[in-house]
């Protein structure tokens, strides 16, 4: 459990530093605060999606969420396997797709 809180701790960081360089390069008009205020609700997003994406596997996978927690079907291992599958296909899918949209509900107001 260790390499996932490893990555999580390099990755997040990681992505709020390439969207802020990232935003800085693309966009030399806008403010340092406005290049922040983007990056972090992107990690915000990024980290909400992968939260939402976890509790539903969590909950398709275990008949009762409370009492099956040391079972089988539940145990870390086979729920993080479970994870890095769906990981794997929305990967797949994502590079499949010729445009991704990300759309921002702030960037009307800048």
């Amino acid at each position: 459990m260790l390499l996932p809180l490893a990555w999580g701790s390099l990755f997040f960081p990681g992505l709020f530093g390439v969207c802020t360089w990232g935003l800085r390069r693309a966009r030399p008009a806008w403010t340092h605060h406005d290049c922040v205020m983007i990056s972090t609700r992107l990690v915000s997003s990024v980290q909400a999606v992968l939260a939402t994406g976890s509790g539903i596997i969590v909950i398709r996978s275990c008949s009762d969420v409370i009492t099956d927690r040391d079972k089988g079907g539940c145990s870390p291992t086979v729920l993080l396997g479970k994870l890095q599958g769906a990981a794997t296909r929305f990967r797949k899918e994502a590079l499949a797709c010729p445009r991704v949209c990300l759309v921002f509900d702030s960037l009307h107001d800048l």
